[in-house]
């Protein structure tokens, strides 16, 4: 239990997805304007996180390498993603077109989105079975979920702010990204 709960820890604050590993930049840069829409975004790449972890240990486990077809990994893991993503689409606009709206093109984006290929692919580098595969996952997306709400959260509060000409826009947001890798790093120490 407790490699479970350092394994979660770590995935989630001290090897941070975004802050850490710089993976799924951009929706963390693109849709972190609005807390709400932040969260909406973080919800969506958590279910599609864990839920793709799951499945692509599963498949891995009984499949790839059963039947010695690990060079086909990648592939596998695009697709099923891409799945879960064009369900999650399906769901989020029938159910919240609102948020549906809000997501716009970021949420097909998930399917591209580096860092749900690089758990799934971390997963099998570390030889994570399927229920710590799946808890990484997990923890890995809500990670993701901290660090782009808390991005929106800053935006929001510095959005009227008076800054020089030159860190107004994007400069402003790379500066705060910056930032907060920089403080993330101080939980390095941690495990």
């Amino acid at each position: 239990m407790k490699e479970v709960i350092l394994i979660a820890i770590g995935s989630a604050i001290v090897n941070n997805v975004v802050l850490s590993q710089f993976l799924g930049l951009c929706p963390f840069f693109g849709v972190s304007k609005k807390v709400s829409t932040a969260a909406g975004m973080g919800a969506a790449v958590i279910f599609v996180i864990t839920i793709a972890s799951f499945v692509t240990s599963v498949l891995d486990t009984f499949v790839l390498q059963k039947f010695d077809l690990v060079y086909l990994r990648t592939i596998v893991f695009i697709l099923v993603i891409a799945a879960l993503v064009q369900f999650v689409e399906m769901f989020l606009k029938k159910s919240m077109p609102p948020l549906y709206n809000a997501l716009g093109v970021y949420l097909p984006l998930i399917t591209t989105n580096c860092a749900v290929l690089g758990v799934a692919l971390n997963n099998v580098q570390y030889g994570y079975g399927i229920g710590i595969a799946t808890v990484n996952g997990f923890a890995t997306a809500v990670g993701f979920t901290l660090a782009i709400v808390i991005m929106a959260g800053i935006r929001e509060s510095i959005e009227y702010n008076d800054f020089p000409e030159a860190l107004k826009g994007s400069a402003i947001v790379l500066v705060t990204a910056g930032l907060m890798a920089i403080a993330f790093m101080g939980f390095s120490g941690v495990i």
